[in-house]
C-alpha cells in the first residue's frame, strides 16, 4: 500500500500527524504500508512557487493513494490565482482524473446535541454525497474576467458531456445497492440545460440498476429539505458545484465539520483522501484542531482503494467508542464532556484501536 501524505497547510500537519499514528500502528500489525511525503498548497508556493509542483505530481501519480490535509491560508490570497494554494487541488483532481467526490454526512449518535438542528429531526441521519468533482463550472471554458463595453465581465462556463454524468452516475447506484438502494440527483433543469441533460442520462442509467429507486429534486429545494428532513436521503448524487454547496451544508448537520470524512475516486478507486474542512489558519499549531475527520478518511481509503473492510470497521468503531467515553476536541464539545487537544485525542483512538 504505497500512500502519498500531503499535509498541506494550516492544521494540516497536526491532523495528518494523528492519522499516520494510526497507519504507522496498522503497519505495525503487519499491513503492508509504504509512506511518502509532498508538499501542496501554500508550503508547496513557499517552497517552489508552484501550488502543485511537478515533483508532488510524480509522486501521486506512483502511489495508490493520497492522503491530504488542508491547503491555503490568508497569506496567499494576493497571489495570482495560479499559484494559489487552492489551485493545487483543483489541479491534482484533474490531473489523477479523480472524478467521483464521496463525502459521507453521518450523525454519530453521541453527537446529536452538537448539531445545528433539533436531536429528534437528525437522529439516525445517514447521507453520502456523491459529488462529480472534473467538470461543471469549476473547469469549464470559456472562463475570465474580460472588458466588454468598457467595463469588466466576469465569465464562466458550466458544462457536462454526456460520459461525464454516466460514469458520475454509476458511482451513485453503486454506492445506493450497498445501502438503502435510493438515489437522489440533484439538478436545476428547470433554468439551466446543462443539468436538464443530467436529469436526461440520470433517467437513462438508472434503468440498468432496476433494484434502486431514483428520485429528482431542484438545488434550492434540496438545499431546504437537508435541514427540514435530512433523514429522507440515502445517497444524493450532483455535479460539481452543487455538491460543493450541499455536502458543507450537510456536514452542520453532524455537529461538526471536523468528522467528516472524504474520498475522491478514479475509475479504478485510486483515491485521495481528505477532511472535508479548511486549514483553519486562525487554530494552527495550537493543538487543538480535531484530527477525527482525518482519521475517518483513513478508514475510507482501506474500504475504497485498499478494500480492507475490516481494518476501515475497526477504525470507525475506535472513534466511535472515542465519543461515547464522552471525550471531545473543542469544536464538538458539550457540557460534561471531556475536552482533548489534537494529538491526545489521536492517543484516545490508538488507545482503542
Amino acid at each position: 500500500m504505497k500512500i502519498a501524505i500531503l499535509a498541506g497547510d494550516g492544521i494540516g500537519p497536526e491532523i495528518i500527524a494523528q492519522a499516520v499514528r494510526v497507519l504507522d500502528t496498522l503497519k505495525g500489525e503487519g499491513l503492508d504500508i509504504v509512506l511518502e511525503y509532498g508538499l501542496i498548497g501554500g508550503c508547496a508556493v513557499d517552497a517552489t512557487g508552484e501550488p502543485y509542483p511537478e515533483m508532488t505530481h510524480q509522486l501521486v501519480s506512483h502511489a495508490d493513494a493520497v492522503l491530504l490535509g488542508a491547503v491555503g491560508g490568508p497569506q496567499y490570497d494576493a497571489l495570482p490565482r495560479p499559484q494559489r494554494p487552492e489551485k493545487g487541488l483543483l489541479s491534482i483532481r484533474k490531473s489523477l482524473n479523480l472524478f467521483a467526490n464521496l463525502r459521507p454526512a453521518t450523525l454519530y449518535s453521541e453527537l446529536a446535541d452538537a448539531s445545528s438542528l433539533k436531536r429528534e429531526i437528525v437522529t439516525g441521519m445517514d447521507i453520502l454525497i456523491v459529488r462529480e468533482l472534473t467538470g461543471d463550472i469549476y473547469f469549464g471554458e470559456p472562463r475570465g474576467i474580460e472588458m466588454r463595453d468598457g467595463q469588466r465581465v466576469g465569465v464562466n462556463t458550466m458544462v457536462y458531456s454526456e460520459a461525464e454524468i454516466q460514469r458520475i452516475a454509476h458511482v451513485a447506484f453503486q454506492a445506493a445497492q450497498k445501502r438503502n438502494r435510493a438515489v437522489c440527483s440533484v439538478d436545476k433543469m428547470n433554468v439551466l440545460e446543462c443539468t436538464q441533460l443530467w436529469r436526461d442520462v440520470m433517467e437513462e442509467t438508472g434503468k440498468e440498476y432496476p433494484d434502486v429507486t431514483l428520485s429528482h429534486m431542484l438545488v434550492d429545494n434540496a438545499a431546504m429539505q437537508l435541514v427540514r428532513d435530512p433523514r429522507q436521503f440515502d445517497v444524493i448524487v450532483t455535479g460539481n458545484m452543487f455538491g460543493d454547496i450541499l455536502s458543507d451544508e450537510a456536514s452542520m448537520l453532524t455537529g461538526s465539520i471536523g468528522m467528516l470524512p472524504s474520498a475522491s475516486l478514479d475509475s479504478q478507486n485510486k483515491g485521495l483522501y481528505e477532511p472535508i474542512h479548511g486549514s483553519a489558519p486562525d487554530i494552527a499549531g495550537k493543538n487543538i484542531a480535531n484530527p477525527l475527520a482525518t482519521i475517518l478518511s483513513v478508514a475510507m481509503m482501506m474500504r475504497y482503494t485498499f478494500n480492507q473492510d475490516d481494518v476501515a470497521q475497526r477504525i470507525e468503531k475506535a472513534v466511535q467508542k472515542v465519543l461515547s467515553d464522552g471525550l471531545r476536541t473543542r469544536d464538538i464539545a458539550s457540557h460534561g464532556m471531556q475536552v482533548l487537544g489534537t494529538k491526545e485525542m489521536g492517543d484516545a483512538v490508538l488507545t482503542e484501536l
